[in-house]
C-alpha cells in the first residue's frame, strides 16, 4: 500500500493509548508511514470533557486527528479521510468494495463497539456494563467472522482493506474482556496477517 503525499506538517492525533478505536487509526498512520505527534488525552482526569477538546469533538470522544487547520473525530471517519488524502491504495476500487467497506465500519461501530470492546470495558477498565452480555454478543460476532474469514483471507476479499483495520484491535484484544479465540482459528489466522503487515504496530 502506498502513500499519495505526505502532509505539509505532522499530523496532531489526540488519543487514548489504550483505546482499540484509537489504535485503529494508529494503525492506519503506521501503515501509510505518515508523520504524527500523539497528544495523550487523560480520560479519568476528564480532559476530553474541557471546553477546549469539546471544541474539536462536541461528543467529547478520542481519537481527533488534526491535519493544519482541519479536524476530523471519529475513528471510522478518520480511516476514510487519511485513505481519501494520504493512501488511495486503501480506497475501494468498485461500488461492490465501497459496499463490503461500509458493511464493515458499520460492524465496527455496531457488533463489535457492543460486544468485545464493551466486555474489554467492563474487564479491564471497571465500566459498568453487562459484561456478561457483551460477552455473548462477542461470540455471536466471532461466529460470524469466522465463517466469513473460511472463505476468504480478508474480511473485504481478496485484498486488505480499510475493514480489517477498523475491526482489528477489538477483536486482538478481545481476551482482555474474558472472550477467548481459542474456538475461532480462522479469526486467529488473520490476525496473524494483519500483524505480519509492513509497519505494523501492535497495541501498548
Amino acid at each position: 500500500m502506498t502513500t499519495s503525499h505526505l502532509p505539509a506538517q505532522a499530523l496532531k492525533l489526540h488519543r487514548f493509548a489504550l483505546s482499540g478505536h484509537c489504535h485503529r487509526v494508529e494503525l492506519l498512520l503506521s501503515l501509510l508511514a505518515l508523520p504524527v505527534d500523539k497528544i495523550d488525552v487523560n480520560l479519568a482526569a476528564q480532559e476530553h470533557k474541557t471546553p477546549a477538546f469539546l471544541a474539536m469533538n462536541p461528543f467529547g470522544q478520542v481519537p481527533v486527528l488534526q491535519d493544519g487547520a482541519l479536524t476530523v473525530a471519529d475513528s471510522n471517519a478518520i480511516l476514510i479521510y487519511l485513505a481519501t488524502q494520504y493512501g488511495p491504495d486503501w480506497l475501494p476500487q468498485s461500488p461492490a468494495e465501497a459496499a463490503e467497506l461500509q458493511r464493515w465500519l458499520t460492524v465496527a461501530a455496531g457488533p463489535l463497539a457492543f460486544g468485545p470492546a464493551m466486555a474489554r470495558l467492563g474487564s479491564l477498565f471497571k465500566a459498568p456494563v453487562d459484561v456478561s452480555a457483551a460477552q455473548a454478543r462477542a461470540h455471536a460476532l466471532f461466529a460470524v467472522l469466522d465463517a466469513h474469514l473460511a472463505a476468504q483471507d480478508w474480511l473485504g476479499g481478496a485484498r486488505v482493506t480499510l475493514a480489517d483495520i477498523a475491526n482489528y484491535s477489538y477483536v486482538a484484544r478481545a481476551p482482555e474482556g474474558g472472550v477467548s479465540l481459542s474456538d475461532y482459528p480462522q479469526i486467529r489466522a488473520w490476525l496473524t496477517r494483519i500483524e505480519a503487515l509492513p509497519r505494523f504496530i501492535p497495541m501498548p
